[in-house]
C-alpha cells in the first residue's frame, strides 16, 4: 500500500470515526405536543424547553391551540403509528383509556430515583400512577378557582377589602356594576362555565357535597336542597357578565381585566401568566384570592405529559430525559413564575414566585383543604356530558329543577 494510499483510509478512519462520534453526540430529539400557545404559556414553555437542551436534548415545539384539537391531535398521531415523544394531557382520567390499551410508555425508574412518591401530593400521584406505574410526568398544579380582581376598578367602584364569604362577593360585583365596570369578566365557552360552576360548588356547597357528587355520585345528594341552591347561586352571575361574553376565550376574558375594564376573573391560576405578560404585579396591579376565607377548599388540577408507546432507544431515552427535565426543582420554578401555577413539588426556592403561588403552596400544606379537580373524579365522557347540561343551564331559561334532574342522569352516566 502506497503513501497515499494509506492517507486516505487514514482520513476515511477517522471520518467513519468522528461520525460515529457525532451519531453518539446527537441531542435526543423529542417531539412535544402541547397547548400552550398564549403569552403567558409561550413564555412558560420555553423554559422547559431550554432546560431539556441544555440537558442535552433537542426540543421540537408543536404546539396546537386548543387543549380539545391538541389532545385530538395526540390521539390521531399515536393511532396513525406516527406518536410524539411526548404530548400534554390534564392531570386527570384523560389518558386512563391509553394505559388500559397499552399505549404509554412508563417512567418508573425516573419517578423512582426522583422520589415522586414522597415529594408529590395524593391527589396528583393518584392521576398519574396507574396499577403501580407512573405513565405520566406532572409539569405544574392549577387551582382552577381563583379569583382575581383588578386593583384599579376595586378603587373605582370603592371596594377596600377582598370578600370573606358569598355574600360579600356578591354585593362587591354589584359595587362593581354600579361605577360602570364590567363585574364578572367571563368567557362563554363550556369549560369556563363548568370550572366557574366547580367554584362555586366548592365554595357555597362545600367539600363534603362537592365529594358526594362527583366522587360517589351520590343520587340523594344531588337531588337535595343544598345542591339546587349551589344551582341558584351559580346562575347569579350571569348578571353581572356583559353582552361579549358568549364564546369568549379565556386570556381575552383575563385581558379585561388586565385594562381595568373588568373586575373580577373566576379562572384557573394560569390566568397570572396574562398579568405577567403584561408587567403586572400581584398585590400591586391586581389581587388574588382563593375562595372565602382561611379554610376554603382548594381544588387541585394541573397539567402533564405522557409518553407514547415506543421501541426506538432514542425516543425512550428522549423521554426519561425529558421526565427527569420537566419534574426537576429548577425547571419547575421557571415554569410556574411563567405559567402562573405552583409547583409539583415543595422543595423548591419560591423567591421567583408571587404572592399568589406563595399563597397556593402555603395552602397545599393543608392536606384537610386539597380538593382533586373533577376530571380527576370523572371520565370525559362523565365531564362532557356534565358541561352540556350546565351549558344548557347557564344559557337557557331552565329552572334549578330540571337541571338538577339533568345533571343526576349525567352523573349517573344515562
Amino acid at each position: 500500500m502506497n503513501k497515499a494510499t494509506q492517507m486516505g483510509s487514514a482520513i476515511a478512519l477517522a471520518l467513519a470515526v468522528s461520525s460515529t462520534a457525532a451519531q453518539a453526540q446527537a441531542p435526543l430529539k423529542a417531539t412535544v405536543i402541547h397547548w400552550w400557545t398564549s403569552g403567558g404559556e409561550s413564555a412558560a414553555v420555553k423554559q422547559f424547553a431550554e432546560a431539556y437542551n441544555k440537558a442535552g436534548g433537542q426540543w421540537v415545539d408543536q404546539a396546537i391551540a386548543g387543549a380539545d384539537q391538541s389532545r385530538a391531535t395526540t390521539i390521531n398521531r399515536i393511532v396513525g403509528g406516527n406518536a410524539p415523544v411526548a404530548a400534554q394531557f390534564n392531570t386527570s382520567k384523560q389518558f386512563r383509556d391509553f394505559v388500559d390499551q397499552g399505549l404509554l410508555n412508563n417512567v418508573d425508574d425516573v419517578a423512582i430515583a426522583g422520589k415522586w412518591d414522597q415529594i408529590m401530593p395524593p391527589s396528583i400521584l393518584q392521576a398519574i400512577k396507574i396499577n403501580g406505574h407512573f405513565y405520566a410526568a406532572p409539569v405544574d398544579i392549577h387551582m382552577p378557582a381563583w379569583f382575581f380582581y383588578s386593583k384599579a376598578a376595586y378603587k373605582k367602584a370603592g371596594i377596600a377589602n377582598e370578600p370573606q364569604t358569598w355574600e360579600e362577593f356578591l354585593q362587591q360585583l354589584a359595587k362593581l356594576k354600579a361605577a360602570g365596570v364590567v363585574p364578572l369578566a367571563f368567557g362563554g365557552q363550556v369549560w369556563q362555565e363548568k370550572i366557574t360552576f366547580d367554584a362555586i360548588f366548592a365554595m357555597v356547597g362545600g367539600a363534603d357535597l362537592y365529594l358526594k357528587v362527583y366522587r360517589d355520585r351520590d343520587q340523594k345528594a344531588v337531588m337535595s336542597p343544598a345542591f339546587r341552591q349551589v344551582l341558584v347561586e351559580f346562575k347569579k352571575l350571569k348578571g353581572f357578565t356583559d353582552a361579549g361574553s358568549p364564546g369568549r376565550n379565556w386570556n381575552d376574558a383575563t385581558a379585561l381585566v388586565v385594562q381595568g375594564k373588568a373586575g373580577v376573573q373566576i379562572m384557573g391560576d394560569w390566568a397570572k401568566g396574562e398579568f405577567a405578560a403584561a408587567k403586572q404585579v400581584a398585590g400591586k396591579d391586581f389581587g388574588c384570592f382563593a375562595g372565602f376565607g382561611p379554610k376554603a377548599p382548594y381544588i387541585v388540577a394541573g397539567d402533564a405529559f405522557v409518553f407514547p408507546k415506543t421501541t426506538d432507544a432514542n425516543a425512550v431515552k428522549a423521554q426519561k430525559l425529558l421526565a427527569n427535565v420537566v419534574t426537576s426543582p429548577a425547571p419547575q420554578v421557571a415554569f410556574a413564575a411563567r405559567k402562573g401555577a405552583i409547583p409539583i413539588r415543595g422543595d423548591v426556592d419560591v423567591s421567583q414566585l408571587d404572592i399568589c403561588a406563595r399563597q397556593g403552596l402555603e395552602i397545599m400544606k393543608d392536606k384537610s383543604r386539597q380538593l382533586p379537580n373533577t376530571e380527576m373524579l370523572a371520565s370525559p365522557d362523565t365531564t362532557g356530558a356534565l358541561q352540556d347540561v350546565l351549558t344548557s343551564y347557564w344559557n337557557k331559561n331552565q329552572s334549578p329543577e330540571d337541571a338538577q334532574k339533568a345533571f343526576a342522569r349525567a352523573i349517573k352516566g344515562e
